[in-house]
Order: C-alpha cells, then structure tokens, then sequence
C-alpha cells in the first residue's frame, strides 16, 4: 500500500513522493525531520520471512560501509503489521544509462573518470573483511550527481564472502550482456565477477552498444566485437585495457580493482604522467543543477557530506544549462604536481634560452605555463562515418528446390513512409519452399484461449528451432531445421504463415546477424525462405500487424537498433522514425499504434508512421521489455527486470499519459519473462523457470491457474499465440 505524501513515517521521516514502486520494494523520497534532510526511504513489500531476512542484510552489508563513491544507509526499522524499512542517503542526478540516451557515446577522459570512480569503490568493498560483491554493475547502477560526484548504487543483489560460504541478499543476478559467465552458475563468482561488469559498463559507455553475453561467448556462440569496431576514435590502449576486462575467463582478467584502475589512468597521453584524475566542481549554482531522475535506482542517494573528494577519489564536471556535446563536452583537468625533478629540468633549459628575462624558477603561474607548452598533447582524429559491418551467409537450410527471394527497398529518414524501391537480391541457400508467390495474410481472427502456441527451443543439435505445441502440451512439432538456428516466431493473423529470426545461436536481446524468413503454409509445412534481403547490421524482432499489411522489425542496419516497417503488398523498406536505440515493437490490435522498448528499458508509443511519440512506461528500479498489446487495446504487458529479478507487469495505454507498470502476482517466485496474450485475452504464455529449466507456461492475466506447456531438458523460449 502506497503511503501517502505528507506522512510522518516512524515518528522521524516525513514523505515527499514515492520514487518508485514495484513487486520488491517501494521508493520513496523524504525528510528527515531530526536532521532536516533529504533521504531515501525504501520499503519493503514483501511479507515472507526469507525476504525479510534478505532485506535485512543489505541493510547490514550497506550500513557497515563508509565510501566516497557510495551510499551510505542511515537507518532500519521495522512497524508492525506495517512494513520494513530501510533509510539511506537521497542522490540527486541521473545515471549512466540516462547518461548515454542523451549523449550517445560518452568521451574517453570521462569514460576514464568514471572507471576509476567505480574502481575505488570496488577496492573498497573488495578489501572488507569478509569481502562485499556487488553483483549488478550496469549504467543504471551507476550515478552521477549535478556536482559531478560519481556514486555505486544498489546493493540489493551484493553478497558477503565469507570462506567458501555465500550469503546472498537477493536471487542470482543475471543481466544480459553485463555479467560474466560465471554468473550463470558455471563456477563460483568472485572480485573479478565485478570487474566484469565494471568492464562492460565501460565498453557501453563507450560505444552505446551492448557487449555481447558472456555465457553466449564462452560456449562459442558469440564473439566480442572490439570496441574500436563500434567506434573508432577510441584509442587502442583504452580499447585493451577495456576488453581485458571482459576476457571470458577469471584469469585473463585484471586480478584487482587496482590494477584496473592503475591501467584505465595509463590509457591516454593525458594520464599516463601517473597525475590523479581529481576535477574539483564548481560550487553548486540553481543553473548547474538537473532534476532528479527517474532512473532505475532512485533509492541510492544523496553524496556522503563528508565524502568530498579524497586523493583517491574522482568526480566528473557538473552540467551547466547550456553545455556543448561530443567530445568537447568534458574535459578532465589533472591535478598539477608541483616540485617535480623533471619539471625544474624544463625549467632551467626554458630559462637559459630565455636569459635575461629575468623569470625564476619559484613563478609558479610561470611554471604552469611551461606545463601546459610543454606537456604531450593527444591528437585530434576526425569524426568517422559509421560503416555498417559486412553481410553475412544466409543461414543453410535442408530442402532441395532454389528458393527466389522477395524484392525489398532501401528505407528513407523521414518520419513518413517513403518507399523506394531498389534490386533484387538472392541469398544463397541450400534449399528452400516449394512455392515463390509473396505473403498475402487475410484479416485477423480472433478464437478461443486454447490453441497452438509457437516457440523457440534449444535441439539436440544444440541450437534454437522453431517448434508448435497444443496448450495442453500435446503434439509439439519442429517446424525448422537450419543449422545456425532460429527464433523469434510471429504468426500473420490468419495463423498460416510464420515470420522468424535467423542466424540465432541462443536467446539474445538483439541478434546482430539476422535476418528475417517466412513459412508460407506452416500447415503443409512449406520450407521457409528469405522474407527480405539479407542487410548489413542483422534484422530480428519481427511483429506482423494485425491487419495483415506490414512487419515491424529492427535492424541494425544503421549502425544502431531501429525500428523498420515492411510493406507485403508493396516490398519495400520503410524506416519509421530517426531516433536509435529503439527496437522490439509490438502492434495495437487495430494496427494504428507500436509500442517498442527505447534504450533497453523504457516503453514508448508511436503511430505506425512513426509520428507521435511518447514515453509509456515509468519506475525508478525497473527495466520494462518485450512488451504485447492486449486483444482490446487498453493493456500492455511487458517483462519487468530489477537486477536479476524478472517478473511480467501490465500498464494501462492511455494517450499521452505515463505510468509505472504493476507487477502480476508478485508473490510468484518464479522468475517469468517473454509475454504474449492469447487470441481471447483471457490467457498469457510466458516462459518461466527455476533453476536452469526454461519452459513454456500459460496463466491467467491475474497470475492464477498457472500450467507448464513444454517440458524435458530443452530450453524453450519466445512463446507466441497461434490466430485462429
């Protein structure tokens, strides 16, 4: 239950406004009436005694803790038959993750700065005695204050080391891309599993992209693209020490926080002179100040106010209300050492040249000028184009008849569709359907809650197949048979014909070598073939309208996530809108509206054409993905993720308005994602699992009368609704 604003909590703490609310936890802003300031005030919603005991602990492990570049909690009480509750330090700012929507690719001076933030930090919890893991490093865990202080925040999944036993605070955090393979319970985690995390947080902020998974990488799945792939103005020496941190195997990485620190500090020409990167902001001015975010982690808080700056500790530049972008944005300033041996050297040469002169070797503004004329000044590069990556085979598939490819059109920028039409392409196959004539969906029917369900699972050949099951977990059948996998199902709305993801080695956010394919007749059968050209980047995340009339994807066409439209009738491309780092969209049952996920956590609306768009989704904890419409259009249902924690959640769509998504049955402990609504509305299918077994389960929309669909050690995923 909300508590509401104005309430004195505890006799001490009175409430602003809630920050955030979800199926763990609520967030709320307050004062402390005692020391009259701000404070963060999370609760806890759970009502269990295994939760009341993890609660408990994180607020042990922080409350031990006294860290520059950490917050710090204050205060833990319980209220009977009221709730739990934990006080901490309020930060004001925004994340890295917000970070990056409004910069892009972050500069490499400040990517630095940050690293060696976080690795003072990491220092700081890896020395304690036991030892602190984080567990959750990623932008959102990372932020920034309008003064420029740099603070690691929840600590709701850290573990205590202690021998070889583990006390953890929450389940196992898993967040694609940002954890090691370790994490995925293939070998014990341990400092290293921070660093690589810390690693990737990097690689992100430098590149806006995502590092490939690490468990994906270590079964061979996936390479790591280089960072100097993604972008190339950054240097080779950051690029390495960035990678060496995401090496697959604990012993390859950096062994300490340290040592990653030590090299980050050495990558460039302006901090390989061993000089602190310690930048003292400005006092705080009303036009220096952003608003507090509405980030993931509004229950971390505000700066330690006897944490300044300390020898070790670095802090970025504030943001003034008119600041330049790009590179020119920030500017580390190293701290000047002063009385160094090789700088009076300098100095005595400078003045023999200019004898008479009559300058000392004391001036220290002299000196200073001497430093900055003689100092190594890095080189500037040009701004790159962005070069898509090459195209790859088209995936082999078994068969015997040549397959003729379906002529598409190169997408135009404008926020309208444009179709342009452009040649024919056919990817080379090894077989393909028995048939050439073109997609022609009919009108949707809707039917009954029982039916069919498409998915992907992992064969015995070790890859993902498209398969089709009753829902009463009754004739599954494999409807694909390609070498380099498949996944990612979407039926047309006549339930005939099937649209699907190719190359796909395992269950990803985005498939970078993909393209799209189509069943003609998934009832005959039919083999698939190429929906459109194969294009540099990869295509993945298909949703066929309901009308029958177009494909929403993504494509990585463009050196970033975008959102495509496929006309069928016409052939042709359209790019719906010029914004990057948006993708898997999901169509309203009247084909008006998409609903896509926009920097890897929020929900947006858009009209089909790309005009008219909006932020849906809001919470302060809480990544919102893979989101379906439901049958009537007044719902959306998505997977919710806080740290490792994955549950479905359900917004009401209501034009222009923002809400937070609300939890379905959060008592459920099982972990759900992957969402879709049944023809009828009355059912969703959803993958869940406990332990290491995914599986394919359908349940009411209130969260009751769950049942287990698929079952055997197959690990099934994107479940789908079969129109009938």
């Amino acid at each position: 239950m909300t508590i509401e604003r104005g309430y004195l909590l505890n006799k001490r703490y009175r409430i602003v406004e809630i920050l955030g609310q979800g199926g763990m936890a609520s967030v709320y802003r307050a004062i402390d009436e005692n020391l009259g300031v701000e404070v963060a005030v999370k609760e806890n919603l759970f009502t269990t005694e295994e939760y009341a005991r993890q609660f408990r602990l994180e607020a042990v492990i922080l409350a031990s803790l006294r860290q520059p570049n950490m917050p710090r909690v204050t205060d833990h009480f319980v209220i009977d038959q009221q709730g739990q509750y934990l006080v901490m330090d309020y930060i004001e700012g925004e994340d890295l993750r917000q970070r990056m929507d409004r910069m892009g690719p972050l500069p490499e001076d400040e990517v630095i700065i940050l690293g060696a933030a976080i690795c003072d930090a990491l220092s700081y919890l890896h020395s304690r005695k036991p030892p602190v893991l984080h567990r959750d490093i990623k932008p959102g865990n990372v932020k920034i204050t309008p003064y420029g202080q740099i603070f690691l925040v929840d600590f709701g999944l850290a573990k205590v080391m202690q021998g070889s036993q583990v006390t953890t605070t929450g389940a196992r955090a898993m967040t694609p891309g940002y954890s090691p393979p370790e994490q995925y319970g293939t070998a014990h985690t341990d400092a290293r599993t921070d660093l690589y995390s810390l690693g990737a947080t990097l690689y992100s902020a430098l590149t806006d992209s995502l590092p490939e998974d690490g468990l994906a990488r270590a079964m061979d799945q996936a390479e790591l693209t280089p960072i100097r792939k993604h972008n190339p103005k950054i240097s080779r020496r950051l690029a390495a020490v960035v990678e060496k941190a995401l090496e697959v195997k604990p012993d390859n990485r950096y062994q300490t926080a340290a040592e990653l620190k030590e090299d980050l500090l050495n990558a460039k020409n302006s901090t390989r002179r061993r000089v602190e990167l310690n930048i003292s902001p400005p006092p705080p001015a009303a036009d220096n100040k952003t608003e507090s975010a509405a980030g993931e982690d509004k229950e971390a808080a505000a700066s330690d106010a006897g944490g300044g700056n300390s020898s070790s500790s670095v802090a970025l530049a504030p943001l003034p209300a008119n600041r330049p972008t790009g590179s020119e944005a920030y500017r580390p300033v190293p701290r000047r050492r002063k009385n160094a041996t090789w700088l009076w050297v300098i100095l005595s040469l400078v003045a023999v040249l200019l004898a008479g002169a009559g300058l000392t070797y004391a001036n220290p503004a002299w000196s200073a000028k001497a430093l900055a004329v003689l100092a190594p000044q890095p080189t500037a590069t040009a701004n790159p184009t962005n070069t898509p990556a090459p195209s790859t085979p088209t995936p082999t598939l078994t068969g015997t008849s040549s397959p003729t490819s379906t002529p598409t059109s190169t997408a135009t920028a404008s926020s309208t569709p444009t179709p342009t039409q452009t040649p024919t392409s056919t990817p080379t196959q090894t077989a393909s359907p028995t048939q050439e004539s073109s997609p022609t969906p009919l009108p949707t029917l809707i039917g009954g809650g029982a039916g069919q369900i498409a998915y992907a699972a992992v064969s015995n050949a070790g890859v993902p197949e498209i398969w089709m099951i009753n829902t009463d977990g009754s004739n599954p059948q494999q409807l694909t048979n390609i070498a380099e996998g498949a996944c990612q199902p979407t039926w047309s709305p006549d339930g005939k014909q099937l649209v699907f993801v190719s190359p796909c080695l395992q269950n990803l956010s985005a498939y970078p070598r993909a393209s799209l394919f189509i069943i003609e007749d998934v009832d005959t059968l039919s083999l698939p073939h190429p929906l459109l050209n194969a294009m540099p980047g990869g295509d993945f995340d298909p949703a066929w309208s309901p009308d029958g009339k177009y494909v929403a994807y993504t494509s990585m066409r463009d050196g970033y996530t975008q959102i495509y439209l496929y006309d069928i009738e016409k052939k042709v491309d359209i790019r719906l809108e010029d914004a990057k780092d948006n993708q898997q969209p999901a169509w309203s049952p009247d084909s008006q509206y998409i609903v896509y996920v926009h920097g890897g956590s929020q929900l947006w609306v858009m009209k089909r054409d790309g005009s008219d768009r909006q932020r849906l989704s809001i919470g302060t904890n809480f990544d919102h993905t893979q989101p379906r419409w439901s049958p009537d259009g007044k719902v959306i249902i998505c997977t919710q993720h806080e740290g490792s924690s994955l549950r479905l959640a359900t917004v009401k769509y209501v034009a222009h308005q923002e809400d937070i998504p609300i939890p379905i049955a959060p008592d459920i402990i099982m972990p759900m994602a992957e969402p879709n609504y049944s023809p009828d509305g009355y059912w969703i299918a959803f993958r869940g699992w406990l332990d290491l077994e995914h599986h394919i389960y359908i349940m009411n929309p209130s969260g009751v009368n769950r049942q287990q669909v698929t079952s055997g050690p197959t690990y099934d995923f994107d479940p789908v609704w079969r129109p009938r």
